[in-house]
């Protein structure tokens, strides 16, 4: 009978979930602030441009005639809603690069041994398994992105995963320890095709 064997459990999802928090809300709450900042100065802005260009006075183009001062009049608001487009997916194109800055500068964000040491005792084994196969390089030190990548493979079943691979590993290594070791000692056969249960004498040689 197979025994089953541990999985991780809920707590362990929360717990690093509540540690990137933990470690992220700063970075998070700046990002936040500063988004919102620029969208409601933009957002007075945008309502200055459009009372400027209603506000405009066209009669100089009377020289033009009336029917480009007309043209003019009418497709003025449209010119300066698009103008306001145009700002704003410049914005929000800066906007987009400066988050995804900030939310790479928080998962590049080194872990204090002190918290690695609270996770490890925390955390059952095969979470701990799951995080030590998220952290590739061992050469550098835990990060927050190493942490979420741990959490995001939690959900996705990494420790199964790690479970099978190792029972692959197991049997494959068995199976070519006991192939090396038949080419090395192979069994001797009759002319018949049956297998000996001894090996043949030699020429000259008497059997005991």
């Amino acid at each position: 009978m197979k025994m089953e064997r541990p999985r991780p459990s809920r707590a362990d999802a929360a717990l690093l979930r509540n540690t990137v928090l933990k470690l992220t809300a700063a970075t998070r709450l700046f990002t936040v602030a500063v988004v919102l900042g620029v969208a409601l100065v933009w957002w007075f802005l945008l309502h200055k441009v459009i009372a400027f260009g209603r506000g405009l006075d066209y009669s100089g183009l009377q020289a033009l005639g009336a029917q480009v001062m007309a043209f003019v009049e009418q497709y003025s608001p449209f010119f300066w809603w698009a103008v306001v487009a145009l700002c704003t997916l410049i914005i929000a194109y800066f906007l987009y690069g400066f988050v995804q800055s900030m939310n790479r500068k928080a998962m590049a964000r080194r872990v204090s041994a002190t918290r690695v040491a609270f996770l490890t005792r925390r955390l059952s084994a095969p979470a701990l398994q799951v995080l030590g196969w998220c952290w590739h390089n061992r050469r550098e030190p835990i990060t927050v992105g190493v942490l979420q990548h741990a959490l995001n493979q939690l959900r996705l079943g990494r420790a199964e995963r790690i479970d099978l691979a190792n029972e692959h590993a197991a049997l494959l290594e068995a199976a070519t320890t006991e192939a090396l070791q038949t080419l090395e000692n192979p069994v001797p056969v009759a002319p018949d095709g049956r297998v000996q249960s001894t090996p043949p004498s030699t020429p000259g040689q008497t059997p005991g």
